[in-house]
């Protein structure tokens, strides 16, 4: 068994039991669209989608449905639906990726770059290591972190293994990241990362003004206030912060809640004691970017502390996440044991 073989098998035993009454998950291939799709007693989960470099720059899980079945990701920029937010490009379902790793920006990266002029990297989806239907359903994939728009030197080697479960109101993804560093690498400490979802729009807080948000690059994006027609959302951290006011905030999990139609939907991401810089800062918009971001301390201290995380070459670490997706009104009580059989 090899060190990231190693590092896969010791992660996986980090990721916790599952209660009873799951539903069978089966995944099935769609290799001429470029994808799996996450099945649940017939109806969709998600998908793993790989659309190359021509779509996306790297690979995500799009779209993801509720337990009743409702989209909670933005459809746009590849399937736009009335009254959506067009900002971001680069916000495409769930994701894991990172601002600046030696100078190069695999976040941001997209068809419309935000800045022309600035480096880009492309997270180059490799393969398809293993799948398995089941109640715990699993699938393990690979990518590569290629310099200069998937010109360049690769960097980082990817493994990831995705855990699928699913019960009549809730459905949960384990995401089991292992990045194994080809050369030496430093992420720089920066804002936008690390693990995301860009959620639909009814999962929005409420607009109460227009905002401007400006990248590493100086580069500024106008959010525009919008119709609040529908917009219920709201966050609530494990620390009891709530709204806007979480982002750059730490804790071991956030609660973003809202209503769909009837459905009343709660999207939390689970951070693991394992990772790296735990608990994560919150990269947390009101305009629908939900993210964590544990290499991100100058922005998110106001500059008293630093991390620049590296790995020599050779060197690999872990990282670990749990989303759940919940048909209800999860309490914190019921988030905490999530959270704790996730840490176990």
């Amino acid at each position: 068994m090899n060190h990231v073989s190693r590092l896969i098998t010791t992660a996986l035993l980090l990721t916790g039991t599952y209660a009873s009454g799951q539903k069978l998950i089966e995944l099935k291939s769609k290799e001429k669209a470029n994808k799996i799709d996450v099945v649940v007693d017939g109806k969709p989960f998600t998908s793993y989608f790989y659309p190359g470099e021509a779509v996306l720059k790297k690979a995500v899980l799009y779209p993801i449905y509720s337990p009743q079945g409702n989209l909670i990701t933005r459809g746009w920029p590849l399937d736009p639906r009335p009254g959506e937010r067009v900002d971001h490009p680069h916000h495409v379902g769930l994701w894991f990726n990172y601002e600046d790793v030696n100078g190069y920006d695999y976040w941001n990266n997209s068809n419309t770059p935000p800045n022309p002029n600035a480096k880009y990297g492309t997270i180059r989806h490799t393969g398809i290591k293993s799948k398995k239907d089941g109640k715990r359903a699993e699938l393990t994939v690979t990518a590569d972190w290629v310099e200069d728009n998937g010109k360049g030197k690769k960097v980082l080697q990817e493994t990831t293994t995705y855990f699928f479960t699913a019960s009549d109101k809730q459905r949960i993804i384990d995401r089991i990241t292992v990045l194994k560093a080809v050369e030496d690498a430093h992420f720089k400490d920066v804002k936008d990362g690390m693990f995301a979802i860009r959620v639909a729009r009814q999962l929005e807080l409420p607009s109460t003004k227009a905002e401007k948000y400006t990248d590493a690059n100086g580069v500024v994006t106008a959010v525009p206030k919008l119709d609040n027609i529908g917009v219920t959302g709201n966050y609530r951290s494990s620390e009891g912060v709530e709204g806007a006011k979480v982002w750059s905030t730490r804790g071991r999990w956030m609660n973003l809640t809202g209503k769909i139609g009837k459905e009343d939907v709660s999207i939390v991401l689970i951070d693991h004691p394992k990772n790296v810089n735990y608990p994560t800062y919150w990269h947390a918009r009101d305009y629908g970017l939900f993210a964590l971001n544990p290499l991100g301390e100058k922005v998110f201290t106001e500059g008293k502390k630093e991390l620049n995380y590296q790995l020599k070459k050779g060197q690999s670490v872990v990282f670990r996440y749990r989303v759940v997706i919940t048909s209800g009104k999860p309490t914190d009580t019921d988030l905490n044991k999530l959270a704790d059989a996730f840490a176990k």
